[in-house]
């Protein structure tokens, strides 16, 4: 179980609302960790931070900074790729895509307690990701997306279910996501959505988070109360 003391069965509510920050992300004149602190109060239940661009010193710096804010609001906290910042920081776990370190060379350094997020980039992959010891995958990009310079082509809402009944995992969709498509990610099977720009692109973050949070609750309140047809919904709240 992750290090403050989730556990497995409780994750899927745990990565409801994902803030993927990105200091490349944040408008003009404004602070990522003041951006950060805004959408907690919003609601986002859990925080990845992603420096493709950081120096590993001012990764690490940042990293101790978000893991402190996480830690007071008891929002989940993840490192994007660093498993060693991750560790270093005492983060809750790390987010890795196929070309970083294998999941489990993670799972042997950060142990049994170490949350880890894997991006599968095809079916297969999702399907090996929990014996590779991931605890939950990241399924996209979902919509077309600008955040990321290098992402695949959408895979859209039926990638979504396909995704994540092959994984087995909670899964949080990925690209492109804003309040107005998040219900149909979530209906999908996914057990949450992870947004970059829809939070940090927004005029006011913590309006912008509380709207996801609202508009996520609802989906998996209807969703539960409407079974899915022919999905297998893969959050474990069933």
């Amino acid at each position: 179980m992750p290090r403050d003391g989730v556990k497995d069965s409780d994750l899927a509510t745990r990565l409801a609302v994902y803030l993927v920050a990105d200091p490349e992300a944040v408008r003009p004149g404004r602070d990522l960790l003041d951006d950060v602190a805004a959408a907690i109060e919003g609601g986002v239940t859990a925080v990845q931070l992603r420096g493709k661009r950081l120096s590993g010193y001012d990764t690490w710096l940042l990293a101790r900074r978000l893991r402190e804010l996480c830690r007071e609001r008891n929002v989940l906290y993840f490192v994007n790729d660093r498993v060693d910042v991750a560790i270093a920081t005492r983060a809750d776990g790390v987010h890795l895509g196929m070309s970083d370190v294998p999941l489990g060379v993670a799972r042997e350094l950060g142990g049994a307690a170490f949350v880890i997020g894997a991006s599968p980039r095809e079916l297969r992959q999702a399907a090996d990701a929990g014996r590779q010891g991931a605890n939950y995958v990241g399924v996209g990009p979902v919509f077309p997306t600008s955040s990321k310079a290098d992402a695949q082509p959408p895979i859209g809402l039926e990638g979504v279910s396909a995704q994540a009944a092959a994984a087995g995992l909670p899964s949080v969709g990925i690209g492109g996501i804003t309040s107005e498509n998040a219900a149909a990610v979530i209906a999908a099977g996914a057990a949450g959505v992870a947004v970059i720009s829809a939070i940090l692109g927004a005029d006011d973050p913590r309006l912008a988070a509380a709207r996801l949070v609202e508009v996520v609750g609802r989906a998996k309140g209807a969703r539960l109360a409407t079974p899915m047809l022919g999905v297998v919904a893969n959050d474990r709240e069933n």
